[in-house]
């Protein structure tokens, strides 16, 4: 049973998109819409979009959009009834539940207790005879009782089917557990352990869940790390290791990003509780979106190794892209930050604290780094580094910034600051024309059949489902062609699956739905994925530019391809008539 009508109206009116869309996208008005850098793909050129009017939002970039129900799931990584819920609790509206199918809601609730269970177990193996070999290393590395079960530490016994069978006796099934991916399916088809003979670190989101583990193994065994896969409650691209502490702790407005557990764990341990780190993969946008909901600034501190600073080199266009102000630490002696502060025993704390201060921002440390290997006293090294600082000062996006550094080169090297700032207005020039040809092979790409994931047939049937979305665009600016269209155009002569249900859909609120409710793209939000909603959401504002005449073009299109497409009546044709038709088809395509 669906939501009601009147519900979800209510829900639409007292979450105004604009407000629901600022908390994570800084907007600016461009006419009677606004615009911002979208958060679902990294972009320089602001192309989200988002119309107060209808409450919706349109991404021109990656083709991201739909209601404000639709925006939530996406950014919040929940399904229709979770972001519902979402919304009604900040509205202060009470969810009519009753019939309403939340089956996927229910999948993830059964996800959370499998993994408040595991970790439950796991903890509770670390402090048993099995667990003896993980309780001494976490001693070694300087753990005590108190930390270790602040984090919820815990250890994975050897057998496999260890967890297997404790949460059998808890009355999860095996299916529950492998799409927890606590567990693996053998050849057998029996679930096993996924982590086994590992220290167990538990992965919990801002709401207090345990929604993923990552495990280390003590000997020299690969991979040394393994971390849960994505599940219906956990998407590793998101996933901030002790955000769920860190976010309480921004007194500064400052958040630690360290590289591992032990980094987070340590750092937390001498007083650092705005230290977090990325999951087993290198940092991501949507992570350093998270870390923006919370933070002002982001001090990088990777462990001091090559492979360290190039992570750090790769995550500080990505945290400025969130719009972080960003320093970066360099932790002395090749250490990383669990090593320092265990090798300064008292002092560490303190001397962390005097690294963190004096840390420089990421410009500079940038520019320190261009010049290692290179001999500034020669005309071929000031040139080079000077080449290489200037494309770090053509992607600074603050005018002001860029002047200021371009001031210090030109004083440092003994150059006029206005043959610099010359170059950095060249390169912009070249990077904003590589941009934007990026961004149109990117939306042609996009927008091509062969690429087309939410329209696969799309692919075998271009023409039609053109047609197809440009009726379906027309009806919904032209909702009185609804009983005419029924009768002339039935869903069933669509060529496309996807096409035929947005047009069902869209038929039935018309012909079947209130008189006097408007339609709009919240009524479809809950029976199309986000993804699929993205396309409705195009396809609706392209027929904001049709008239009522147009749909007989659409349907004079649709018959054409429809009658050629069907094998029956190819072979009932005229010879001369299938060649005059393909002929047609010939100049159509050139």
């Amino acid at each position: 049973m669906p939501l009601p009508d009147s519900f979800l109206q209510e829900l639409k009116d007292r979450s105004d998109i604009t407000d629901i869309v600022s908390a994570y996208v800084v907007l600016k008005r461009r006419g009677r819409n606004m615009v911002g850098l979208c958060p679902f793909h990294h972009e320089k050129t602001p192309s989200f979009n988002v119309y107060p009017e209808n409450g919706s939002y349109y991404c021109f970039g990656c083709g991201a959009g739909g209601d404000v129900i639709t925006f939530v799931r996406q950014i919040e990584n929940l399904d229709y009834m979770e972001a519902v819920r979402f919304l009604a609790q900040r509205a202060g509206l009470q969810v009519p539940e009753r019939g309403v199918d939340d089956s996927m809601a229910r999948l993830r609730q059964r996800v959370l207790e499998i993994n408040r269970t595991a970790a439950r177990f796991f903890h509770a193996a670390l402090f048993e005879e099995e667990g003896r070999p993980g309780l001494e290393y976490f001693t070694r590395r300087g753990l005590d009782r108190k930390t270790i079960t602040h984090f919820g530490l815990g250890w994975a016994p050897e057998s496999r089917f260890a967890l297997v069978d404790h949460l059998k006796s808890k009355g999860f099934s095996e299916s529950e557990m492998i799409q927890a991916n606590v567990a693996v399916q053998t050849r057998s088809g029996r679930a096993m352990d996924r982590f086994h003979a590992r220290v167990m670190f538990p992965i919990i989101d801002l709401r207090g869940s345990v929604v993923a583990f990552g495990g280390r193994i003590l000997t020299d065994e690969k991979p040394k790390y393994i971390n849960t896969s994505d599940t219906p409650v956990y998407k590793k691209s998101q996933g901030l290791f002790a955000m769920n502490f860190a976010k309480n702790a921004l007194l500064s407005g400052r958040l630690i990003l360290a590289e591992g557990y032990m980094d987070v764990i340590s750092l937390h341990r001498a007083g650092f509780e705005n230290a977090i780190a990325s999951l087993g993969t290198s940092l991501t946008e949507e992570q350093a979106r998270i870390m923006a909901r919370y933070a002002k600034e982001a001090v990088i501190c990777y462990d001091s190794d090559e492979a360290g600073q190039k992570a750090a080199q790769r995550a500080i266009p990505i945290l400025r892209g969130a719009g972080l102000l960003v320093r970066v630490m360099a932790v002395p002696g090749n250490k990383d930050p669990d090593e320092f502060l265990r090798s300064y025993g008292d002092e560490g704390p303190a001397r962390f604290k005097k690294l963190l201060d004096a840390c420089g921002n990421d410009v500079e440390y940038r520019l320190e780094k261009l010049k290692l290997g290179l001999d500034l006293e020669s005309g071929d090294g000031r040139v080079r580094y000077l080449t290489a600082a200037t494309e770090v000062l053509a992607g600074l996006e603050n005018a002001l910034e860029a002047d200021v550094y371009a001031g210090k080169l030109a004083e440092e090297l003994s150059v006029e600051k206005t043959s610099i700032l010359e170059q950095v207005r060249r390169m912009r020039q070249r990077a904003g024309r590589a941009a934007e040809k990026q961004r149109r092979r990117e939306e042609s790409d996009r927008l091509s059949a062969r690429r087309d994931e939410v329209n696969p047939e799309k692919r075998r049937h271009v023409k039609a489902a053109n047609a197809e979305e440009a009726l379906i665009g027309c009806l919904y600016r032209h909702n009185e062609l609804a009983e005419w269209l029924q009768s002339e155009m039935p869903p069933e002569n669509f060529l496309t699956a996807f096409d035929r249900r947005v047009y069902e859909a869209l038929l039935g609120k018309l012909l079947q739905g209130d008189p006097t409710h408007a339609v709009t793209l919240t009524d479809f939000s809950a029976e199309f994925t986000p993804e699929e909603m993205g396309r409705i959401a195009r396809i609706f504002r392209a027929g904001e530019e049709t008239s009522a005449e147009d749909a007989r073009r659409f349907i004079g299109i649709l018959r054409e391809e429809r009658a050629f497409s069907d094998p029956e009546n190819i072979k009932r044709s005229d010879p001369e008539a299938l060649m005059a038709q393909l002929d047609l088809l010939r100049k159509q395509r050139k």
